[in-house]
């Protein structure tokens, strides 16, 4: 499997300068070269190969005066402008024929140079690791890296990113092996929420950590002082910035803390199971602001990835399984409940349950067994499950699951 190691790196002045020539350069390439498929395709439906449009867009561009400073960059991220051409073109069609599992993916778009996120690629003829520890880039020179780790593998590729708020990071993939963690016993569903973060079926409860809501004081103040400066100005160019530096600070807190979550959970239970839920809808509700914080898709895909690498699984049962309306006692459906009853009492058995305690345990039901059931799983209970760990940077959209919501005494009898 493939992870990405990202470390931050201090460009010295003129290797910023190197740099942003080289975004710049990345970028019209990658431009020219969508402007001439896109032109070829309506003039007669063809396809230009990768070949011919590398010659078309940089060899003989840079005969050219319009097109003479590219040969001030390195080749290598040039061409790697292409390859990310091409992937998009790839991911489109594939997306087209149902071949790409997720969201519907749009045609290739011209890059603008006023985006706040500039990257660029280099692959292994463009980059070198020296023993002093720096990191040596075609053309660029040898820049400082703030190391933190140490890289499991020598990397394939390399990518420099500078984020909004002037950051530049350096991105390594790198091909890793599967560590196995030792098997455990437990398994857990996990009910996510606003109020609380998550509720485990054990009774164990993750508070929500609120980073927005928290720094929403900081950043108010920071875009008020944006507002009041000139367009066009350096000042606003200064408060952009403290804009940006503001609401990195609480990106970072937010993956930080899920990746810790993650690891937790990971770590002691030998399966988790998790709903389905319909994030892109609910962020389109009064409670956006709030679904957006709580970042449900990243703990996701965190999880999924740390399954994979420590062989633990990871289950996801439908988001139409009626998990708050399942008595986890008797299984009896008990209809449609309010957001505001947070507590309620089953009409068959009389149980009373936490809302969101009783969810958990019915999402841990109806995973087991799903992954009992399921095509190539144990032919009897209590044996383990073999879970084929998925490379990472393949994407994070998992296989859609068969619905679960059967009859009301469907979950526990396997």
């Amino acid at each position: 499997m493939h992870l990405r190691y990202s470390f931050r790196i201090e460009p010295t002045p003129g290797q910023r300068i190197a740099l942003a020539r080289t975004f710049g350069c990345a970028r019209v390439v990658y431009n020219d070269a969508l402007a001439a498929r896109k032109a070829a395709y309506e003039a007669d439906g063809s396809r230009i190969a990768t070949g011919a449009l590398a010659k078309q867009v940089i060899t003989d561009a840079k005969r050219t005066p319009e097109r003479a400073w590219l040969t001030e960059v390195s080749v290598d991220a040039l061409q790697s402008a292409l390859r990310d051409l091409d992937a998009a073109y790839a991911n489109f069609f594939s997306s087209l024929s149902g071949k790409r599992r997720g969201r519907r993916i749009g045609l290739p778009a011209f890059k603008s140079r006023k985006d706040s996120r500039q990257a660029v690629r280099f692959s292994k003829n463009g980059f070198r690791l020296r023993h002093s520890g720096r990191l040596y880039l075609a053309k660029i020179g040898d820049v400082r890296v703030r190391w933190s780790r140490k890289l499991p593998s020598i990397p394939s590729s390399v990518t420099v990113v500078r984020d909004a708020a002037g950051r530049y990071f350096a991105s390594f993939v790198v091909a890793v092996e599967p560590e196995p963690l030792p098997a455990v016993d437990g398994e857990v569903g996990i009910d996510l929420g606003l109020t609380h973060y998550a509720v485990l079926s054990d009774g164990q409860v993750i508070d929500n950590p609120r980073f927005l809501r928290r720094a929403e004081r900081r950043l108010r103040k920071a875009q008020q002082m944006l507002s009041r400066k000139a367009k066009g100005s350096k000042n606003r160019a200064k408060a952009r910035l403290k804009v940006a530096r503001a609401h990195a600070r609480v990106a970072d807190a937010r993956r930080d803390w899920c990746h810790q979550q993650a690891w937790r959970l990971i770590r002691d239970n030998q399966a988790v199971y998790l709903e389905d839920l319909a994030v892109s809808g609910l962020a389109r509700t009064r409670l956006a602001k709030s679904v957006h914080d709580a970042a449900w898709g990243m703990f996701r895909r965190v999880l999924e990835e740390k399954a994979a690498r420590y062989g633990r699984h990871l289950g996801i049962v439908s988001r139409w399984l009626p998990s708050s309306q399942t008595c986890s006692v008797c299984w009896m459906v008990d209809g449609r409940k309010p957001l505001h009853v947070r507590v309620w009492r089953c009409q068959g058995c009389g149980a009373e349950h936490d809302r969101d305690l009783n969810a958990s345990r019915v999402i841990l039901a109806a995973g087991q067994a799903e992954r009992l059931n399921a095509p190539g799983g144990p032919v009897s209970p209590g044996v383990e499950t073999p879970h084929r760990a998925r490379p990472v940077e393949r994407g994070t959209h998992p296989k859609a699951q068969p619905d679960t919501t059967g009859s009301q005494a469907g979950f526990p009898v396997l």
